[in-house]
Parts: C-alpha cells; sequence; structure tokens
C-alpha cells in the first residue's frame, strides 16, 4: 500500500482521520493524498473561474489542515476534484494508482445515530476500491488481531486479499476468520479459499439471520484491532444496497473496519 487516498469533510473529524492516515501510511511508507468532500455541484453555463477558486479554496483549506498535524516525514499531497464524489473518487484512484481509501464513517453527516452516513456509504457501495474506515475518537495502533468476516468464503481474485496480506505482514497479525451462516445459504458458501486459509490461525462457523449479528457476538468476544469484510450486495454492508447509510441500531464499531472489495456482484 504505498497510495492512500483520505477524503475529508466535516471539521470535526478530518483532522483525527489525516492524522490516523499519516501515522498508518508512515507504517508502508506510503504517499497520502487528502481530497475535500466539496459540497458544491457544479452547474451548467457556471464560469471556469468561479469554479477555479472553488476549487482552490479547497486547496487551501487542506493545506492549512495539513499544517496542523507532525507528518513526520510522510508525504501528505492536496487531490482535488470536480464534479460527482465518486466520478472524482475513481478518476483519482485511476490517475494517481491509489491502493487504499481511508475514511471517516461520517465524514460530512454530524447525525450521531448513523454508523456510516451518506458520503462514506456511497464510496463503499459505488467504487470498487479497499477502503479503512476510521471511528471517530480512534488513535492509531498496530494491529495484533485481525477478524475476518463472511458468509461465503468465495474469492474469483486472489488480489482482493492484498491490503489484508500486507497489513498482517507488516504488523505480525493473528488473523481470525469468522463464517456467517445465513439463512439460505448454499454449499458452495461454505467453501473458502485457499489463499483466505493460508493467512487464518482460527476458522470459526456460527449461525444468525445476517452477517451483523454474527460480527456482533465474535467482536464482542475476540476483540479484534480490526474487521475486514467484503464488499458484496449480500454481503456485510448488503443494507448500503437498499440506501446509502447504516445506522448504529443496525451495526456500530469502535475499531477501523477494512472493506476489501471483490468483483461487482
Amino acid at each position: 500500500m504505498k497510495k492512500i487516498l483520505v477524503p475529508v469533510g466535516n471539521p470535526e473529524s478530518a483532522l483525527e482521520t489525516l492524522k490516523y492516515a499519516v501515522s498508518f501510511g508512515a507504517e508502508f511508507k506510503a504517499e497520502i493524498y487528502a481530497m475535500e468532500v466539496l459540497t458544491k455541484t457544479s452547474r451548467a453555463g457556471e464560469l471556469s473561474n468561479v469554479k477555479e477558486k472553488f476549487v482552490e479554496s479547497s486547496k487551501e483549506r487542506l493545506r492549512e489542515l495539513i499544517g496542523q498535524i507532525d507528518t513526520g516525514g510522510v508525504d501528505v499531497k492536496v487531490a482535488t476534484y470536480q464534479g460527482d464524489l465518486v466520478d472524482g473518487l475513481n478518476n483519482l484512484t485511476a490517475e494517481l494508482d491509489i491502493d487504499l481509501i481511508l475514511v471517516a464513517p461520517r465524514s460530512v453527516e454530524i447525525d450521531e445515530e448513523l454508523y456510516l452516513g451518506n458520503t462514506t456509504g456511497r464510496i463503499i457501495k459505488r467504487t470498487n476500491i479497499p477502503t479503512l474506515i476510521v471511528p471517530k475518537g480512534c488513535s492509531f495502533k498496530p494491529y495484533k488481531t485481525i477478524l475476518t468476516a463472511f458468509r461465503s468464503g468465495i474469492l474469483k481474485r486472489k488480489r482482493v486479499l492484498k491490503p489484508l496480506v500486507a497489513i498482517q505482514e507488516k504488523f505480525g497479525a493473528t488473523v481470525n476468520l469468522l463464517m456467517v451462516k445465513t439463512p439460505n445459504y448454499t454449499d458452495d458458501d461454505l467453501k473458502i479459499n485457499t489463499a483466505l486459509m493460508d493467512i487464518a490461525s482460527q476458522v470459526t462457523m456460527t449461525e444468525h439471520a445476517n452477517t451483523y449479528l454474527g460480527v456482533l457476538e465474535h467482536l464482542q468476544s475476540q476483540q479484534p484491532d480490526l474487521l475486514t469484510v467484503f464488499r458484496r450486495k449480500r454481503g456485510f454492508f448488503n443494507a448500503l444496497w437498499e440506501k446509502n447509510t447504516i445506522q448504529k441500531s443496525e451495526f456500530s464499531a469502535r475499531i477501523p473496519v477494512l472493506v476489501l472489495s471483490v468483483k461487482k456482484d
């Protein structure tokens, strides 16, 4: 993970998120690209100089934010986009060859009832980029225990696991697998990809109405430093395909959550 993109919005969480990104990125000698989640949308016929001033003011806010933290030699750059957030993210990740997005659960929204706000939810739902969700008040520390949860152990591509493997190797972490059998599971769902098995120290199987409930139970019993899930319509964040937000009543975690991106299904 050599290039990390950090979308920031709400001033209350932006500084924390960027500090975490710098500490995390330092472990991998990564470049950090900070981008502001812009709320202004371009309108047809809008003067180009107005757009330029808006982008320049965004850059200045990001420079001021970066100036408030000790980067410790980590290269932190400013990235900008115009237009829709998701289109901008996809364009930037392709242009800059981004390996990971690091973002707060609510990068813009201040609604305390939400775990995932609309902005972060859209990023998870509509991009195919590995994403690390870092909750408010979370300071970086090396991950020693990682819980990787899923309802289906099928992975079409081994490279999906690349961020998880990089983190495991960097910190010498223990990876515990949690397979959650939900109603209407198939025999194929019970097959676990060999690359996933190769990095696992322990495999646990549980039965619940949905993946959320299985994860909640084992977050309490295992107390991992990092939770890893997969981006699937029928997976952990399946509720995002009905809406762009997740209520805390549905799921909440006080630890970082790494969302690995499988091929869109």
